[in-house]
């Protein structure tokens, strides 16, 4: 039990699986959580698949991860979207968007918490969003958003003693599956999206990726309780 491991939730496809890539590519042994095999293949070997919204199921996965390995790094990755204009939000996707993109995140912690204070410290990082600044039909989603990274501030004064930082990073737009699921290609609103980006283009799962290797190094050992937006610039002014 010598190498640090990292937990991925959502970890087996689109800006998940990238995160976990680039975290074996730092060093961590990455097991990488999510109702759905992974599409890499140096990730299937410590794959879990597993409902995350299901608390007990995913308790007894962390269980027998940590027992046999030194888990020193969480990302909070996994999130559901749901899309709608307030007029025509559905009250019953506001629990299943609460314990998948929420609740998950504190089954999680609490069960790796132990470990990294054993281990003498730790990385948590939240995948938010930058609906976090508003969104057109993202009531739900950015509700959840914006409550994962007031609960990150939270946690990193209380386990900032413990060695234990607490950070998000925050992207958007990003070229995945579930951007253009949510997004249609053709839609005017989706060309004023891509158009609006400073930098001119859409961002990428490693865009993301990058940041979060960044929280997890042991050189960000003084970053903690910090949101960085990887947008492309388009939360500026």
């Amino acid at each position: 039990m010598t190498q640090n491991c990292a937990i991925v939730t959502g970890g087996g496809r689109n800006i998940g699986q990238a995160i976990s890539l680039r975290l074996q590519e730092d060093g961590y042994r990455v097991f990488a959580l999510d109702i759905v095999a992974p599409e890499a293949e140096s990730l299937r070997a410590d794959a879990v698949q597993v409902d995350l919204t299901n608390a007990e199921a995913t308790k007894e996965a962390l269980s027998a991860i940590v027992a046999n390995h030194k888990v020193t790094c969480l990302v909070n990755n996994v999130g559901l979207v749901a899309p709608a204009a307030f007029d025509a939000v559905n009250l019953d996707d506001f629990d299943r968007l609460m314990h998948l993109n929420l609740r998950t995140s504190i089954v999680c912690a609490q069960s790796l918490v132990p470990e990294m204070r054993k281990h003498g410290g730790g990385r948590i990082v939240f995948n938010t969003s930058r609906v976090t600044k508003g969104k057109l039909e993202r009531t739900l989603y950015s509700a959840t958003k914006g409550a994962a990274q007031a609960m990150a501030r939270t946690w990193a004064l209380e386990l900032g003693k413990d060695g234990i930082t607490v950070n998000c990073v925050a992207p958007g737009p990003i070229a995945t599956t579930a951007f253009w699921d949510n997004n249609p290609p053709e839609a005017p609103e989706t060309k004023a999206i891509v158009d609006a980006v400073p930098v001119g283009r859409m961002g990428t799962p490693e865009d993301v990726a990058n940041a979060v290797s960044f929280f997890c190094e042991d050189r960000a050992s003084f970053v903690t309780g910090q949101t960085l937006f990887v947008c492309g610039g388009v939360t500026v002014g």
